[in-house]
């Protein structure tokens, strides 16, 4: 047989070569050099030192690194106002294209066409409602609470100097206790009257001063709030982009069966927090309207600054309510003591009815964590963030429970156990060899 005759590199034409060069190199097809092996393992030890001491010097800098990255925050305020906006208008723009899209799909040639109408106008309807739900919000409660804080400001004097000249009047027997109290109330007013005299037209003198930076502070809010507005439309014309962008780079940058993992839990947080954070706004709400409809049947002082503070503060799970109604009950019985009576009472009732009925009802299972975990994440992320920390902490310390529970279960999983927290009563153990043994109690249990 004739072998087939050699083509001569020269003889290669310029266009395939130029074909040849544009496609992509493919790396790591033969093995590594001992060369390649040596300077690997030197690269690997030089990595370690370098990592060691970025790290060691990164501590001695920290101070200077939490100031660069709360600048860095602050100049990208807008885009995580906008990340955070976009969050929560995802569930309209989603119930929009739900019903919308294949209404329009009949309709038009091109079903691209079709997701792109649907998905603006699922935008316009998303931004319109916030909008509405601020202008409202505005109209109702920036007049009402201008009016509710004057009438405090303007009669407060007048009722603690009424309270201090009740307790003058007081008249008492010449007992040990009677001198006591009468000392103690004459010791208390007068402090009461020198504060009112010196510290509090001090603070007052202060926070006039200040009254210009607070303003300014409040104006750079709400400008970055209405670019956040901007930023949240291009990401949710853009988002099915950044998911797969996202993606994309998690499998190039992790093994299938890590990236998996990763996008496992991506999933489940965001699970999680959809339904913990726009259920509990929801939640919160309707609570708030439910108190100003009491508080107005039952014509209390200042009705609509204290359903405020109570809708505001029951956004904290567990110690929300509790936090709200103290001062809530103080200015109320500042005013008429027997209705911040009738106000404890009536906050129980409608605390009773949101822990047990309207809670359960829209948060349902959302996090999965007992009274006892959501006390822990409370007071945890309470006293390291603040006031976000104690609303976000239970959905992050949600996020945690369901991994450190995933790596228990895989543990188990491989030791052929029960993963079931049912399954491990007093009477029920595991022997040396690794064999499970059910107790009478759980007879229905079947071994692995």
């Amino acid at each position: 047989m004739k072998e087939p005759a050699k083509e001569n590199p020269e003889e290669i034409k310029e266009p395939e070569r130029q074909a040849h060069y544009s496609n992509p190199l493919k790396f790591g097809k033969g093995g590594p050099s001992k060369l390649r092996q040596q300077f690997s393992r030197g690269m690997t030890y030089f990595l370690v030192v370098a990592a060691s001491l970025i790290f060691y010097f990164t501590l001695l800098r920290l101070t200077s690194l939490s100031e660069g990255v709360g600048t860095v925050i602050g100049v990208l305020k807008p885009v995580i106002y906008g990340c955070v906006i976009a969050y929560l208008l995802n569930p309209v723009v989603k119930q929009v294209d739900k019903y919308l899209v294949p209404v329009l799909q009949k309709k038009m040639t091109k079903p691209e066409r079709a997701e792109k109408a649907s998905r603006a106008a699922g935008i316009l309807a998303a931004v319109v409602l916030l909008l509405v739900i601020i202008v409202t919000l505005c109209n109702l409660l920036i007049p009402e609470l201008y009016s509710s804080v004057r009438d405090l400001v303007v009669t407060l004097p007048k009722q603690l100097n009424d309270i201090v000249s009740e307790l003058s009047k007081m008249e008492l027997d010449e007992s040990t206790t009677s001198t006591i109290i009468k000392t103690g109330l004459k010791e208390g007013t007068d402090m009461l009257l020198n504060w009112l005299r010196t510290d509090l037209m001090g603070k007052a003198n202060e926070l006039m001063s200040n009254l210009t930076v607070g303003v300014l502070n409040i104006l750079s809010e709400v400008f970055n709030a209405i670019i956040g507005i901007i930023v949240s439309v291009y990401i949710l014309f853009s988002k099915e982009l950044f998911v797969r962008q996202s993606k994309k780079c998690v499998y190039a940058l992790f093994s299938a069966r890590h990236a998996n993992l990763l996008l496992h839990l991506t999933t489940k947080s965001n699970e999680i927090f959809g339904g913990f954070v726009i259920g509990k706004i929801i939640d919160s709400m309707i609570i708030g309207i439910l108190c100003f409809i009491g508080l107005t049947i039952l014509k209390m002082p200042y009705a609509l600054l204290v359903s405020v503070i109570v809708g505001v503060t029951n956004v904290i799970p567990f110690f929300g309510p509790y936090i709200g109604a103290v001062p809530s009950t103080i200015l109320i019985m500042l005013d008429t003591p027997v209705k911040g009576i009738y106000f404890i009472i009536f906050i129980l009732l409608l605390q009773q009815f949101d822990g047990n009925i309207l809670g359960p009802k829209i948060l349902g299972d959302s996090t999965g964590l007992s009274a006892f975990w959501v006390i822990v994440a409370i007071l945890l992320g309470g006293g390291l963030f603040g006031f976000v920390g104690m609303v976000m902490g239970v959905p992050s310390f949600a996020v945690l429970y369901y991994i450190v529970q995933m790596l228990i279960n895989s543990h188990l999983e491989r030791k052929n156990l029960p993963t079931g927290s049912e399954y491990y009563n007093t009477m029920s153990y595991v022997d040396d060899t690794g064999v499970y043994y059910h107790s009478e109690e759980t007879e229905d249990i079947a071994k692995p």
